[in-house]
């Protein structure tokens, strides 16, 4: 595995958590960071590992981008930090496995974008999220491509427009996290959910997550097209053939 500098990875059987390491920093994601957290990711894709776990260490799980990556520099040089965080957010969703963050303290702009990439997650009663560039002059344009792709369009402007937190029940219930749990409870749950997300062949599941995003950006008619052709492959495979066998002899798979 690589050295790592600003993360904590561990490997707990088959699931592998990564864990944001710059308490000192508000776990703010720097280039040095995020750099080392798409190596890291792209590592785990091609390993044998079933599942990831994305969390923070400190007060808060995320502040989003670093001031210092963006003050004094040319818009050249601002832009590759944004490509360098898009390439970090698509790596997520391009691993085979499945993610679940797990989300304690506040998790902000870029750090909310974090939260709203990884394919699932668990929230702690005290966790927070926010947009809060409506409230500056830096309005989160890319925290808010991930953070919509979750919330309906108003719920995702009213974060970004008036740049106030929500609590975790509320994330909860806008969609942009799966559970909330009490915080003594918050490692425990977001096992049992890694645990349950990553059941079955690893093959079926990565292609599921695959084209589950796939889909969701065609319009219905081109989704059912791509959606039918891959569940189609998947069917005639070795694994659904035996599965399939199992079920109507009635014996166990």
């Amino acid at each position: 595995m690589i050295d790592t500098q600003h993360l904590l990875v561990d490997h707990h059987g088959s699931i592998v958590t990564i864990t944001l390491n710059r308490p000192e920093q508000r776990n703010a994601l720097s280039l040095p960071l995020m750099l080392e957290l798409t190596q890291v990711l792209q590592r785990i894709g091609n390993s044998d590992a079933r599942g990831v776990i994305l969390a923070a260490n400190g007060p808060v799980f995320s502040a989003g981008h670093h001031f210092a990556d963006m003050a004094g520099h040319r818009h050249d040089e601002v832009r590759a930090l944004f490509r360098i965080c898009t390439e970090m957010m698509d790596c997520l969703q391009a691993l085979p496995q499945p993610v679940v963050a797990r989300v304690h303290g506040l998790a902000t702009a870029a750090g909310c974008q974090l939260v709203a990439t990884c394919d699932l997650a668990v929230a702690a009663a005290s966790a927070s999220f926010a947009l809060p560039g409506g409230k500056g002059a830096l309005f989160c344009h890319t925290p808010l491509v991930a953070v919509a792709r979750n919330l309906g369009r108003k719920r995702a402007l009213e974060l970004a427009m008036t740049g106030d937190p929500i609590d975790a029940d509320t994330a909860a219930n806008w969609g942009l996290v799966n559970r909330v749990v009490p915080d003594d409870q918050l490692e425990a749950a977001t096992l049992d959910l890694i645990t349950r997300a990553t059941r079955g062949p690893a093959e079926s599941k990565a292609l599921g997550k695959q084209t589950y995003y796939q889909q969701m950006e065609m319009p219905q008619p081109a989704a059912y097209a791509r959606a039918g052709d891959v569940m189609a492959e998947n069917a005639v495979g070795a694994a659904a053939q035996d599965s399939f066998r199992a079920f109507l002899e009635k014996r166990k798979h």
